[in-house]
This record gives C-alpha cells, structure tokens and sequence, in this order.
C-alpha cells in the first residue's frame, strides 16, 4: 500500500462520517438517536435535514446506505420502523468483525448528529395483504424487515403469528417491541444457543399447509435453508423471502446477501444478444460479462447498488426472449415481465429489454 493511500486512509478514519447527497433519488438525513438492540446490534433513528416528512415506505422495504470511501461502498438495510411514521426511518445495524469495515464504520464513526446519505425506499419484500393469514419467521439479524410488517399486521387488525429465532436473550433485537405480541400470544421467541436442534421445530411448523396462510421468512443462510426445505411442499406464490446472512452480511452489503456458497451458480454460461428497444440498438453480451457490464460499456446508464441479485436497483422490465433468472428478488410472477440485469442471463439467443 502507498504512503499517499495509507495517508488517505488514515484520514478516513479520523474525521466523522458526512456523507454528500449524489443524486434526485437520494436522501440526506441526521442521526435523532442510536438505541442498541442486543449484542452488536444498534437502531439508528434517521430524520430528514430540513425537517421535512420522509418518503412513505411499505412494509419489508428497504434503504442503501452510501459510505463515502468506494472501498466500503453501499449497504442495505431494512426499515424496521412503523410505515405510518413519515418524520423518521429506523435502521439497525449489526457489527460484523470479521467483514470489509462497512458495520465497523457505522458503529465506529456514526453519532447522533452525524449527516447520513441514503436512497428512497424500495420494496423486493412486500406483504401479500389480501392473505388470510400471515406466518412471520425470523432469524437473528433478520428480525429487521418483519418488524414493519408486524407493525402494520397488529394495526389492521390482520391473522398473524411471528416465530424469531435468536441464540440468546442478550442477542435478540427489538424485544421489547415485541413483548406485547408475545403477551398477545401471537410472536415466540426462541432460543437456541447456538444449536438449531434446540430451538424451533421448523420442519414441524411447516408441516401442513393452512389454506390462505402466506409464509415470510428472513435470516441467515442456514435459517433460510432450513425454512426453505420445510416449505417445499406448499403451493406456489405462498412462501416469500429475503435473504439475510448475519454472519457474512457486513463482507456484501451489510445485512442483504448471498445464501450459502453452493445455492449459486457463478458461471456466466453462454453468450446471447441483447437489444435496447428505445435506443435501437443491439449488444453482444459473452460469457465473461454481466448485461450491466456490457451496457455501461455503451455508455448506458444502469443503476445498480449490489450486483449480486439481491437489492432490486437494476430490476428491468424484458419484452422478448428467455430469460436466465439467476437473482433472489423476483418471485415468479414478477420474473414473467422483468429480470434483474448484474446477474440474470439469456437461455435464448436475443433478450429485448424495455430500455
């Protein structure tokens, strides 16, 4: 490492995190208050600068968060916060120490007080709200986006029960929102320590299908796969997910990342075309680049955050062709009209994108 870099990074981490707005879809918001929430994990209460009401958001939604060193980049996190509240969103934080600095950064340098640069919500987990009952399962970290969901099931009086896995009471985040659900007998909270087999019967749970029960689950990859076998045998479109890892989250963006190493195929596979049909113009896409990739390289603006199929950013709508979903953000029906151009492909030769 140079002197010069040495001497930039050694600037970074001695002046506070002030962040700058970077765009017409990105917020500049103060930190009101920092709560923690268990053992390496604090809520940051962000309000707008001017004092202004906040885009609505609906429950499962989620923001970026832009750090000012490229080498940190973006993270995401979910707003856990009440949908009704447009005066200030509330984000948690889990410190990772073992990943690229991103948590490490925001526990270490974030005050309140502190300037935040942030994205307007977007929503790739939505609630399915004409569903006759709701069955919420958490793990860990991935409390986060359930928490808006749940506050807005108890406000309208919706069928709903949360199950949230933790290791420990020391661990487990935004308890105390949760107590008058478990006074209600509608959240329990399990705990395991450290061993699966101790905690939630989820191949029990899920066992038989309740007709008109839709099925939202969230955590790390070896919650998610677990939830995701149990549920296996329930009809289509009734089981929705997000996928959280809270032991890798902070080494891809900060709570939203990739599921166990295995579940993805990272070959590119073969080259296809891709054509623009409001600029009239066709690209070859080979094997070695994403459709992002090839895009920029035409100077086409694409909006991406991840690349990694989980954020939603490059969501675009296809008018022909096959296309390879290889994301984790589309449900079915949504992967009829759209793809999610960093890491999908083509099975066809020809992909006709509505750009």
């Amino acid at each position: 490492m140079s002197e010069e870099t040495l001497s930039s990074v050694a600037n970074l981490e001695s002046r506070p995190l002030e962040l700058q707005p970077l765009g017409s879809a990105r917020l500049l918001v103060r930190v009101r208050a920092i709560t923690p929430e268990g053992t390496n994990i604090n809520a940051y209460e962000v309000v707008d600068i001017a004092g202004k009401p906040l885009p609505p958001f609906e429950p499962g939604s989620h923001i970026d968060l832009y750090l000012p060193d490229r080498r940190l980049g973006v993270r995401q996190y979910s707003l856990c916060g009440d949908p009704q509240d447009r005066q200030c969103y509330t984000f948690a934080v889990q410190r990772e120490p073992e990943g690229k600095g991103g948590s490490k950064a925001i526990f270490d340098r974030v005050r309140v007080g502190s300037v935040l640069t942030i994205s307007e919500p977007r929503n790739n987990f939505p609630l399915r709200t004409w569903a006759r009952r709701h069955l919420l399962l958490a793990g860990g970290i991935g409390i986060t986006p359930i928490i808006s969901m749940l506050l807005h099931l108890r406000r309208v009086g919706a069928d709903f029960t949360i199950h949230y896995c933790t290791r420990s009471r020391e661990r487990t985040a935004f308890a105390d929102k949760l107590q008058p659900l478990v006074a209600e007998n509608r959240a329990f909270i399990h705990w395991d320590g450290g061993n699966p087999s101790k905690g939630l019967d989820v191949k029990g749970l899920l066992r038989n299908y309740q007709v008109g029960t839709h099925l939202y689950f969230c955590g790390p990859a070896a919650f998610m796969k677990a939830v995701s076998t149990a549920c296996a045998h329930w009809p289509s479109g009734t089981t929705h997910c997000e996928y959280f890892a809270a032991k890798t989250s902070d080494a891809v963006n900060g709570g939203r990342c990739l599921p166990e190493a295995g579940d993805i195929d990272d070959g590119n596979g073969v080259d296809f075309r891709v054509r623009l049909v409001t600029r009239e113009e066709t690209f070859d896409v080979p094997s070695d680049k994403s459709i992002v990739q090839v895009l920029r390289e035409h100077g086409v603006d694409v909006s991406t955050s991840c690349e990694l199929g989980l954020c939603g950013s490059c969501r675009t709508r296809y008018l022909e062709g096959e296309p390879d979903h290889r994301d984790f953000v589309l449900d079915e029906l949504e992967q009829k009209n759209e793809i999610v151009i960093c890491c999908s492909r083509s099975k066809s030769n020809l992909l006709v994108l509505d750009l």
